[in-house]
């Protein structure tokens, strides 16, 4: 193995950590107080651990999770890697269709659930999908529509009649002795399977990418790595645990350098700013749309942010205006920009803190240690030149190791010579940065011209009164698409229309990517993870204007 791989499952590390630094903070979540030390969380762990295989779960079982983010979130994760059961994370939008279909399509055995989220009931959306739950009861469940399933356990007290309590498991420990739970947690290796998550569905039903130790593990300490973290820093992260942002860029970067985490459940701007505050964050993580709103409150100036040096902004382009004032106004000099996508565990580019404002917000980054980046032509796969777009493929421990059961779905992303397909569009610039322009099925090609949505964008931003836009293509019969921009606008705008919005792009960008259409929305349609769904906007723009 090579020096750039940590080479340590997520136990080791977690052990380590409880080893060097006992009574360090490790996990904070301010709502109700909790508290953990590096010492206490391993504890826990380790009793969660052992109540599961007396519960009967095996090294391979599927073991999911439905909640926000919950000190119990990383337990079950942290205990599933000791014992060599795969984690399966659940989307907290997702509804009941779309819970029966996960649950169906990974063959989860174990599935832990909060009681709802925003007014939706989860332990109802489940019966409904496995009724058997009423009548069986919670022992020897066989449900004839989730036929892999077990056990369902409840994080909440008390627990509903048919599921087991989260602390029942706790108490179960007990039962295995501790010779038997620590031979199994030092015989889990760095390339076993220890995380499935499943991608957002918008061009498909979601896909189960298969992690391993090593994939988040070692991406994990170098994105940590590049922020300059240490057991020092305290990490803010609002982004949901289940999505790869939370996850690796959050749990796994602050594990791997042993920083303390500030876990807020769900995210609201307000709980963000006193908890920086409160608790002396030194690191904060969020799509640039949190950011936005963060420096858009009117109670801003009134917290204490000087203790942020830098975090992560990431899930989609950085505005300039953006990051400049992250920089200036929220402390965050060392902050740094993350591209990847789930596939590919999922950063292989990243920036410094020693990297210029210019490169932080045009560039998303150097590639990773390990990582190799190619950009190909998009039809034909043969490598471009410096300077030319084209398609983004990546190479290396960063790798999945496929889609769970799906395997033709694999060959279309990952080809023979073990190259990622991103489907991402970008250039690497003369210093070796990589520069993406967008995404390839979001190009527009207006009479024959290839136009990349974000250059435009960026454009737009600068406009007086606009906080926000995204742009999409229009169908239109002369040209074939045509631009269409949606903007979001600040409280001092005035009434912005197309033909202002023309007026200012007229000196600034060539004629023929200025958008024919403006909309002006309230919010963009986002994904649970912040990032802006552009198929729901480009199904809207064809209604708003038809074929152009």
């Amino acid at each position: 193995m090579t020096d750039y791989l940590r080479n340590k499952t997520i136990g080791q590390v977690l052990e380590g950590n409880a080893r060097d630094l006992p009574d360090s903070d490790a996990l904070i979540y301010p709502g109700p107080g909790q508290r953990y030390t590096w010492a206490s969380l391993n504890e826990e762990v380790d009793l969660l651990g052992r109540g599961l295989m007396a519960l009967g779960v095996q090294p391979g079982d599927k073991v999911a999770i439905w909640s926000t983010n919950v000190p119990q979130w990383l337990t079950v994760l942290y205990a599933c890697a000791k014992i060599g059961a795969i984690f399966i994370t659940v989307n907290t939008h997702y509804r009941r269709a779309e819970i029966e279909y996960l649950l169906k399509q990974s063959d989860s055995n174990y599935f832990f659930l909060m009681d709802g989220f925003r007014g939706f009931s989860y332990v109802e959306a489940l019966l409904d999908v496995a009724p058997e739950l009423r009548s069986q009861g919670r022992e020897g469940l066989k449900s004839q529509n989730l036929p892999h399933l077990k056990k369902v356990i409840y994080l909440g007290d008390p627990a509903p009649p048919h599921l087991y309590a989260y602390q029942e498991i706790l108490a179960l420990a007990e039962r295995t002795p501790v010779e038997k739970f620590r031979a199994l947690a030092d015989s889990q290796r760095v390339d076993d399977i220890v995380n499935m998550q499943y991608t957002s569905g918008t061009t498909g039903f979601p896909k189960g990418v298969m992690l391993t130790h090593q994939n988040i593990v070692t991406n994990g300490y170098w994105i940590g790595y590049h922020q300059g973290l240490t057991n020092k820093d305290r990490v803010c992260l609002p982004v949901p645990l289940f999505h790869c942002f939370g996850l690796v860029l959050g749990a796994m970067a602050a594990l791997n350098h042993g920083a303390a985490m500030i876990v807020l459940d769900i995210y609201s701007a307000m709980d963000i700013l006193i908890n920086v505050e409160k608790e002396k964050c030194t690191a904060i993580y969020g799509v640039p749309t949190m950011f936005i709103t963060l420096l858009e409150q009117k109670s801003f100036n009134q917290y204490d942010l000087t203790s942020l040096r830098t975090g992560i902004m990431a899930g989609s382009p950085c505005p300039i205006k953006t990051m400049k004032e992250t920089i200036e106004r929220m402390h965050c000099k060392d902050i740094t920009i993350c591209y990847g996508m789930t596939e590919t565990s999922p950063v292989v580019s990243q920036t410094t803190a020693s990297d210029s404002l210019e490169k932080r917000t045009g560039t998303v980054g150097r590639p990773m240690p390990g990582v190799e980046l190619k950009v190909v032509h998009p039809e034909t796969w043969v490598e471009l030149p410096q300077g030319e777009i084209g398609e983004v493929t990546a190479r290396g421990y960063v790798n999945m190791k496929g889609y769970y059961n799906m395997p033709e779905a694999t060959a279309e992303i990952l080809d023979k010579d073990g190259w990622i397909h991103t489907g991402d569009l970008g250039y690497f610039d003369p210093d070796g940065y990589l520069v993406i322009t967008g995404r390839w099925k979001d190009m527009i090609i207006r009479a024959g011209e290839n136009i990349y949505p974000s250059e435009v964008e960026e454009a737009i931003r600068h406009m007086p009164g606009v906080r926000d836009v995204a742009v999409v293509a229009v169908p239109s019969k002369l040209h074939g698409e045509e631009l269409g921009a949606f903007i979001i606008v600040d409280e001092t705008a005035s009434d912005i229309t197309i033909k202002k919005v023309r007026a200012y792009l007229r000196p600034l960008i060539a004629g023929y990517k200025i958008p024919r259409f403006c909309q002006v929305i309230p919010q963009f349609p986002l994904t649970a993870s912040g990032k802006i769904q552009k198929f729901k906007l480009r199904e809207m723009a064809a209604e708003l204007w038809g074929k152009a």
